[in-house]
């Protein structure tokens, strides 16, 4: 029946108890459409250039529409009509087919090939399964505003689907399984406001489909792109944009999971697993994003940028709060938020303000542009936040204002130019299970850095850095400054507040705002360049300073400046517990040398002499008293030797003393009778306190009584201190050359 035969009445093809006038057997339609003949009622011709168009409206069609091998070359078009059986079309070749506002139980499409579009339109409704397995379609298929309803089935069962245009399902309605693994097209794949329910299994499963344009779940003007259960996209090729921007993605419940064994390969709680996904454009998961499940990109390529701007992936079950807590606070969450492990980005990543309970794994991920995490939660509390062993990016890695409740592990990890952390927040590091201590807050061992590792005080002077676990940069390299002004790090006072062991980097910068609460170690550092403030040495687990070397300090210390050298003096001590460590004295002093400041690094030595004649003096409990003696002497008379000085001194003194007590004493005897010699108490102290070279009275008076004592200790007296004058002038001299 045509639209003049039933012009003036209208059905509704949504009621289950269509009019009699309505019915028309389905024989009698194919009986019209092969005794269609061009110029015959019902014909429509839109354009010219188009196939006529033989269309029917408001029809009730009873039977089976059985048009299976048929080679019609004409459009079919079907206006507010309701099947009693699905259409078969399987093997058909038409040149193009329309439902609009019908109601279908089903369509068997298998292996059409049709030569424009096939629409399902205008709120057509399809209760069973739509079936376009292996079909061809040279032009689009159109489900806009279609509502397809198969539960537990596939509601679109379209594998291998050859689409020369585009897959076009703006605001479609499913509940069931949208399948079409192998999906090939030419255009866009457009999915603008769809409602995909199918909570047990999968949404969509796009296996191995390949896109030649944007692959688009996005919001439409209705409402937002919504999916119960998997988005399953492994192997996926998108030449051009994949965008869940604004989309909300629920999973599948873990039993489902179970079910199916999909937790052996992929996560439990997935909802977008995209293995192996390929996509020439951006990856926009953006402007209100949210997911409840994990958002799985394992060895993916993006030729473009990822963007999270504003996304919020929480698989915390709805329990995190995403501020800090009095009462015991949720976490560690048992499932991944974001999982890109071996993925190539050639864009950077965009997670600028974004809201993540759970971890997000990102090992051997690499991006070439930035990695943007300004403002961003990270919460997976008493957890690790972010696992990124061997991570890279080729430009910066910004996550300045970031509040993060777990550890962010980086080891080995490799940024190309700064890693910028300034006014972020490390709250509750996970713990190692093997005994349950803490993990660091930061975990940077053996990381490049290429210019600056920046864990400083923001713009604002209330946004400060600060950590509560370890800052652990453990044998990493920085290329230019490694940056803690106003940091305040630590937490626990028998812990470690700052692991920088190993560390190669041109400036450290330690001028933090709170004294460190736990260890600071800076064992076989490396630096050009130190700043540090009073501050900093008040560390409460004390300062590790074995073989830290660097060549000179930002502040320098002037020649005439000797209240600073004790000050810092006083400062290493501090730093070191009281205990007795000669390397640090030994790198000031190299370093005050190095730039000239002679005076104050011999200072710096006797300091370290004296420490160390203590720590004998405790250690050799019988003899401490004489130990102490003999420093208290070297100290005052030799300076330990690094006070030439003193030793000329001490010895005029000597010289002094030992001439007025030989002059009072009466002339010693001549030990050879025959010698004709004047007695001269001068010449014959002299000859006794300097060593080697002979004046001619060393030997030739015999004293006795207590002069052979004084004597004695002249000798004595007088070796030491000109083998201290003598090691003196060596280095001054070594110094000149």
């Amino acid at each position: 029946m045509t639209d003049d035969d039933r012009s003036g009445r209208w059905l509704d093809p949504f009621d289950p108890q269509p009019p009699p006038w309505a019915a028309m057997r389905a024989e009698d339609i194919v009986r019209q459409i092969f005794e269609f003949e061009p110029g015959a009622g019902g014909r429509i011709r839109r354009r010219v250039t188009t196939p006529p168009v033989l269309r029917f409206t408001d029809c009730h069609i009873v039977g089976v529409l059985d048009l299976r091998a048929v080679e019609f070359p004409h459009l079919l078009e079907f206006v507010r009509c309701r099947f009693d059986a699905p259409p078969d079309v399987r093997q058909s070749k038409l040149a193009g087919c329309e439902f609009y506002e019908c109601w279908l139980p089903g369509l068997e499409a298998h292996n059409l090939y049709s030569d424009n579009d096939v629409r399902l339109i205008g709120g057509t409704r399809v209760r069973g399964r739509l079936d376009l397995t292996d079909a061809e379609i040279s032009g689009s298929l159109e489900l806009t505003d279609t509502r397809m309803d198969h539960p537990g089935g596939y509601a679109l069962h379209a594998d291998r689907l050859q689409l020369d245009g585009a897959l076009l399902a703006a605001n479609i309605e499913v509940n069931g399984q949208v399948r079409i693994p192998g999906l090939r097209t030419g255009g866009n794949v457009n999915f603008a406001g769809a409602v995909l329910h199918n909570p047990d299994d999968f949404a969509l499963d796009g296996n191995g489909l390949h896109v030649g344009g944007n692959f688009q779940c996005v919001p439409s003007a209705k409402r937002r792109f919504t999916s119960t259960g998997w988005l399953f996209l492994p192997s996926a090729r998108i030449d051009s944009d994949f965008s869940l921007r604004g989309a909300k993605l629920v999973p599948a419940p873990d039993d489902a999971s179970r079910d199916a064994g999909h937790e052996r390969f992929f996560d439990a709680r997935a909802a977008l697993i995209a293995d192996r996904f390929q996509v020439s454009g951006n990856v926009d998961l953006d402007r209100g994003f949210e997911s409840t499940g994990t958002i799985r990109l394992v060895n993916a390529r993006i030729g473009g940028s990822m963007r999270l701007t504003g996304a919020t992936i929480d698989l915390s079950g709805g329990t995190e709060p995403f501020a800090e807590v009095t009462e015991p606070a949720p976490g560690p969450y048992a499932y991944r938020a974001l999982h890109l492990d071996g993925s190539q980005i050639d864009g950077g990543i965009d997670a600028r303000d974004a809201k993540i309970a759970g971890q997000l794994r990102v090992v051997d991920v690499h991006a070439r542009g930035s990695v943007i995490l300004d403002g961003a939660k990270l919460c997976n509390r008493n957890g690790d936040v972010v696992e990124g062993r061997r991570f890279s990016t080729g430009g910066n890695l910004d996550a300045r204002g970031v509040t993060v409740f777990g550890s962010v592990l980086l080891p080995e990890a490799n940024i190309g130019a700064n890693l910028d952390l300034r006014a972020s927040r490390f709250v509750d590091p996970g713990r190692y299970r093997r005994d349950r201590s803490r993990k660091p807050s930061v975990d940077l061992r053996s990381a490049l850095v290429g210019r600056d590792l920046v864990c400083a005080v923001g713009e604002r002077e209330n946004q400060a850095f600060s950590a509560h676990g370890e800052i652990r940069i453990r044998r990493a390299e920085v290329g230019r400054q490694t940056n803690f002004q106003g940091a305040e790090v630590g937490s626990v006072l028998n812990g470690t507040a700052i692991n920088a062991f190993g560390l190669i980097t041109q400036e450290l910068r330690l001028d933090v705002a709170v004294a460190p609460r736990g260890k600071v170690n800076l064992r076989h550092a490396r630096c050009a360049s130190l700043r540090d403030n009073d501050t900093f040495w008040d560390a409460t687990g004390h300062i590790e300073l074995d073989d830290f070397r660097y060549d000179a300090l930002a502040v320098p210390i002037e020649l005439d400046d000797d209240a600073q050298i004790v000050h810092r003096l006083r400062l290493l001590r501090k730093a070191m517990g009281g205990s007795y460590r000669p390397g640090p004295y030994d790198q000031l002093a190299t370093m005050l040398r190095a730039s000239g400041n002679e005076e104050h690094a011999s200072t710096v030595l006797m300091a370290k002499q004296r420490w160390r004649y203590n720590a004998l003096a405790e250690g050799y409990r019988v003899l401490g008293p004489a130990v102490r003696l003999w420093s208290w002497l070297q100290r005052y008379v030799v300076g330990y030797g690094y006070k030439p000085m003193r030793a000329l001194l001490s010895l005029a003194l000597l010289l002094v003393l030992g001439t007025v007590w030989f002059a009072t004493q009466p002339p010693p005897d001549v030990v050879n009778s025959d010698d004709k010699l004047v007695w001269n108490p001068f010449l014959f102290t002299i000859d006794q306190l300097v060593p080697i070279v002979d004046f001619g009275f060393k030997n030739r008076w015999q004293v006795t009584g207590a002069s052979q004592w004084v004597t004695a200790g002249l000798i004595a007296a007088g070796w030491i201190l000109a083998t201290t004058v003598a090691a003196g002038l060596t280095r001054m001299l070594r110094r000149s050359s």
